[in-house]
């Protein structure tokens, strides 16, 4: 919100749109209605699917991690020899399944090497090799008189993941965790706490 605050006005005219907005999808979508290569959409989406299911499941180890990235990159690049069954505009739902896996690889790819950077356990990502979690302070006790972890040194941020869609290569950068609330005097903050059951 502060960002929008920031950055925009209200009422403001948004920018003229390039003469060649849109072509970019149009173009895939044409490719993909006319692909004849060697790999069934079905099969590669299995492929992808069975590749997460056992690579990158709830409890992971970084082994495992590191050979499902390799896995992933391996059907990522079946999606450069894709085989469409139907080349029709209407009702082609092979098109829109191979459009979907499109999507998927990209967020497989960013998954599982995000999940690998991460070297740490927090909520639904569990890694048995770092069964704890890393954050900026101890709190198992009161943050007064810690000295805060750098970044680079702690797991308590978000990390940002950005993928090339032709390659599958995915970047990742990290931005810290916003603890505070817009208003304090409408929702107080909450602090941290380790989750213990």
């Amino acid at each position: 919100a502060n960002t929008i605050d920031e950055d925009y006005t209200p009422a403001a005219k948004q920018a003229p749109l390039k003469d060649s907005a849109g072509e970019a999808s149009i173009a895939n979508i044409d490719t993909l209605r006319n692909a004849r290569g060697a790999n069934p959409t079905a099969a590669v989406r299995l492929e992808l699917q069975k590749t997460m299911q056992n690579y990158a499941a709830v409890f992971r180890t970084g082994e495992v991690l590191a050979e499902g990235c390799v896995k992933v990159k391996e059907v990522y690049k079946k999606l450069d020899d894709l085989k469409l069954s139907d080349s029709g505009l209407i009702w082609n739902t092979d098109l829109m399944e191979t459009l979907e896996l499109q999507n998927i690889a990209l967020n497989a790819a960013q998954t599982i090497e995000s999940a690998y950077a991460r070297e740490e356990s927090r909520g639904a990502h569990a890694r048995e090799d770092f069964p704890l979690r890393s954050d900026e302070f101890d709190y198992t006790r009161s943050v007064e008189g810690q000295d805060m972890k750098e970044m680079d040194d702690h797991w308590r941020k978000h990390t940002l993941s950005f993928v090339d869609p032709a390659t599958g290569e995915v970047t990742l950068e990290y931005r810290p965790v916003i603890d505070r609330t817009l208003d304090e005097e409408e929702c107080k903050t909450v602090p941290p706490v380790i989750r213990s059951y």
